[in-house]
């Protein structure tokens, strides 16, 4: 009978994997806080995060869905830009004339 337990180097390369996990969400949190994306724009890194994320931990979507997709989701609300609504810098950019 095989012990279901997990070896010591299945547990420290779950760990690596949950490490990189945190610094995908938080780097993709960062870059929308700081640089406020258009909303399609952000809504490409978080594409882009939760692709690599599933990669990292392959049929975990439920997961994802529960934890992570909320926290993006209130990212994107809060700190995106509409994509229809011209800036005002590039406005007067165009009319300086």
């Amino acid at each position: 009978m095989t012990d279901p337990s997990p070896t010591p180097e299945a547990l420290r390369e779950e760990a690596r994997r949950a490490r990189r996990v945190r610094f995908i969400v938080d780097f993709t949190s960062q870059v929308i806080m700081q640089n406020q994306p258009r909303r399609a724009e952000a809504e490409e890194l978080v594409a882009a995060a939760r692709e690599n994320i599933l990669r990292l931990f392959p049929g975990r979507e439920d997961t994802y869905d529960l934890i992570y997709a909320p926290r993006f989701r209130r990212l994107l609300d809060e700190f995106s830009r509409p994509d229809s609504v011209v800036r005002m810098a590039d406005w007067r950019l165009r009319n300086a004339d």
